[in-house]
């Protein structure tokens, strides 16, 4: 398979399915955009094996065949696109953090299992392994402009994996029920205890008891302060990258607002942005307007 058809592959993946990256990762120049675009197709594959209908055997299989993929790019035989792409960008982008794929499969294995969360130290580091592992996979597309050494660095590293942790967990307020329905129960239960709230109770639809928003509200406080701080990325990257990550970001930010606004909402329906909307918050980050 050509190279320049294994791109392309991985950008169709990507603009047919990524709903709300895909318009942060079009504001990036074609190289940058071109490699953000396979990690994408590379991540995708991933999710899609732990959210499939295989049975739970299987999944587990196939995604320990995802992780050996990874860690032997080289041995690949050039018949997979989205492999061919990603060692393509490896060698490209020598400080994308490859390895960092194998904490999305520990966390796709933790879904597949059925895994439940104790404490918030618990999901904090679930979603560290789903989401902050893919800001520090894009961080190493985007390279930082940190002016103390490795030491700024290492801040820029920490910063991405924060803001992918804030976009976590709006994710798990957003698909509350429809998670419940899977079999899946993010919320830790040290907050469900903590409110009082059944968690039963997540696959009603209706009115929510007063439990359940003030636990709502609650996460969504919690989530605007990881936001708040992976937000200090943004001056550490350059203006095409930041804008890429404002626009993700700030769409996810807008999400978790629009929870916060009827927290009921996710007991009913999928709360979403329009097109417009997530247009329009592509729009400003390009202009610099993060928030």
């Amino acid at each position: 398979m050509e190279l320049s058809e294994a791109y392309r592959e991985c950008e169709r993946i990507t603009w047919t399915q990524a709903r709300n990256f895909a318009y942060g990762i079009r504001l990036l120049p074609p190289g940058k955009r071109r490699g953000l675009a396979v990690l994408y197709a590379f991540a995708r594959r991933i999710d899609d094996i732990g959210d499939g209908d295989l049975p739970a055997e299987q999944k587990i299989a196939d995604l320990d065949r995802a992780r050996h993929d990874v860690l032997h790019l080289d041995e690949q035989d050039g018949t997979d696109p989205v492999l061919l792409a990603l060692a393509d960008t490896s060698r490209n982008f020598p400080l994308v953090p490859i390895e960092a794929f194998g904490e999305l499969i520990d966390g796709c294995v933790a879904d597949v299992r059925g895994t439940h969360y104790e404490t918030f130290e618990d999901l904090h580091h679930y979603c560290r392994c789903v989401a902050g592992s893919v800001g520090r996979l894009s961080l190493g597309i985007f390279g930082s402009r940190a002016s103390a050494g490795q030491h700024g660095q290492d801040e820029a590293i920490q910063l991405a994996d924060d803001l992918g942790v804030a976009l976590q967990l709006t994710n798990i307020l957003r698909d509350i029920r429809e998670d419940y329905g899977n079999g899946r129960v993010y919320l830790p239960a040290e907050d469900l205890a903590k409110f009082d709230c059944d968690v039963a109770a997540l696959a009603e639809p209706g009115q929510p008891a007063a439990s359940f928003t003030r636990l709502v509200e609650f996460e969504v406080g919690r989530a605007r302060e990881w936001y708040a701080t992976g937000w200090q990325l943004l001056p550490m990257l350059d203006r095409r990258s930041a804008a890429c990550t404002g626009a993700m970001a700030g769409i996810y930010r807008r999400l978790l607002e629009q929870i916060a606004a009827d927290p009921a909402a996710v007991l009913t329906r999928r709360v979403s942005l329009s097109p417009q909307a997530k247009l329009m918050v592509a729009v400003k980050a390009l202009a610099g307007r993060f928030q």
